[in-house]
C-alpha cells in the first residue's frame, strides 16, 4: 500500500508545485518583463495619480463627458448578501445581464435607454452600442459612431463648437488591431481626458 501511495503523493506535491506555483510565477515575470504595462492593469495616469485603466470602461454620468456602453455587472446587495444589487463596472465581476431577446426586462431596459438618448440626439439614429450592454460589462471602448452621436450634447454642456469635439473624436479613433482584427473603436476614458485638456487650452 505505501509503495504505491508514496509515488503519487509525491506526484501531486510535484505538480502543484509546477503547474500551480512555478508555471504561474514565470508567465507572470515574463509578462512583466515583455508587457510591462499590460501586465500593471494598463492604469493611465494624469498628474501622477491613476485615473482609470485602458482596459476596463468605468462610468461617466456627466453631460459634460462621453459616456460609454451600459453595463449589467453587479455587486452583493448590503442588506442581503443572498441577493445582488447593479453596480455598473464592477471589474470584481465582470458579466453580462443573462438576459435574452424574449426578455420583457431587457425590452423595457433597452426601449427606456434608446428613448433617453434619442432624446439626446433626435437627428441621428442611436447606436447600438449606446443601449446594448456587453458580455463582460467592462468594455473601455464605443464605435466612432457611438461617440460622435455624444458630440451636441456634450457641446451643449460645455459650450464648445460641435466641430471642435468632432475633430477630437476623430483623432481619438484606433484603427483594427493589424489592421485586419476587430473594428474601429474610441477609449472612452482617453477621450474624456483630452476633452478636459482641450478645455484647458
Amino acid at each position: 500500500m505505501l509503495t504505491q501511495l508514496r509515488p503519487a503523493l509525491v506526484l501531486i506535491v510535484a505538480l502543484t508545485a509546477l503547474t500551480g506555483l512555478a508555471y504561474p510565477l514565470a508567465m507572470t515575470g515574463l509578462a512583466a518583463v515583455i508587457f510591462p504595462t499590460q501586465a500593471a492593469g494598463s492604469i493611465v495616469l494624469r498628474d501622477g495619480r491613476p485615473v482609470g485603466s485602458a482596459l476596463i470602461g468605468q462610468s461617466f454620468t456627466s453631460e459634460r463627458y462621453f459616456q460609454g456602453r451600459p453595463s449589467a455587472t453587479t455587486a452583493a446587495d448590503p442588506a442581503d448578501a443572498a441577493k445582488t444589487v447593479p453596480a455598473p463596472y464592477n471589474a470584481a465581476n465582470s458579466s453580462g445581464s443573462n438576459l435574452g431577446p424574449t426578455s420583457a426586462d431587457l425590452a423595457t431596459r433597452v426601449k427606456v435607454d434608446l428613448d433617453a438618448r434619442q432624446v439626446e440626439n433626435p437627428e441621428r439614429p442611436v447606436p447600438v452600442d449606446l443601449v446594448t450592454t456587453s458580455g463582460s460589462g467592462l468594455d473601455p471602448d464605443i464605435s466612432p459612431e457611438a461617440a460622435l452621436f455624444q458630440v451636441p450634447r456634450v457641446a451643449r454642456a460645455r459650450a464648445v463648437p460641435e466641430a471642435r469635439l468632432r475633430a477630437l473624436v476623430e483623432t481619438a479613433i484606433q484603427g483594427r488591431l493589424a489592421g485586419i482584427l476587430g473594428e474601429p473603436r474610441v477609449n472612452v476614458l482617453a477621450l474624456n481626458l483630452a476633452l478636459d485638456d482641450l478645455g484647458s487650452k
